[in-house]
């Protein structure tokens, strides 16, 4: 294939604007990463002077200080119920167990015979006091407390939790 001289120079001078452009193309690649690397490199100097001090603070003054009060509450929750909660449980069934024990005694049924043959004493029974709707209020009071604590005490916050020590990758990065 023959080309004119015309051709030729036309083909050349083609030659070179793509040689020149793709030069430009790889100046602005080699700039634009040159600025990619200046912008990582600032947001990690950002991250070590503004970031982590701010969460740290947050964490010490707010998170900590409410997690340790849960951990005090569930601490004292937890105290109540083995050392009033749990013994009392234990003598009341120990009371039923005896109980049934003394319904079994013969002495016992022989009396609770003879009473049956009496005639029986009807009393008038009045409604519930404000006492007892007080000590109604109060257990319920109580129960709901305790259930709230152990709720508290079991759920899962995965979230809450924050390491204290930042990785030693993070804390050595150099400018």
């Amino acid at each position: 294939m023959s080309l004119s001289r015309k051709r030729r120079k036309e083909l050349t001078r083609l030659r070179k604007s793509a040689d020149e452009l793709w030069s430009h193309q790889q100046e602005v690649l080699e700039r634009a990463n040159a600025i990619a690397r200046e912008v990582g490199r600032q947001a990690g100097v950002l991250t070590r002077e503004e970031v982590v001090p701010r969460v740290r603070d947050r964490y010490d003054n707010i998170l900590r200080p409410r997690v340790q009060a849960t951990q005090e509450l569930a601490e004292g929750v937890r105290h109540q119920v083995v050392d009033k909660v749990l013994p009392g449980l234990g003598t009341a069934i120990g009371t039923v167990m005896s109980v049934g024990d003394v319904a079994r005694d013969a002495r016992v049924r022989a009396a609770i015979n003879r009473v049956r043959f009496q005639k029986p004493v009807v009393i008038e029974k009045k409604g519930l006091g404000a006492g007892s709707y007080l000590a109604i209020g109060v257990g319920l009071a109580a129960a709901v407390g305790v259930a709230y604590a152990v709720w508290q005490t079991f759920r899962a916050d995965d979230e809450l939790w924050v390491a204290e020590d930042e990785p030693a990758a993070a804390t050595s990065v150099e400018d």
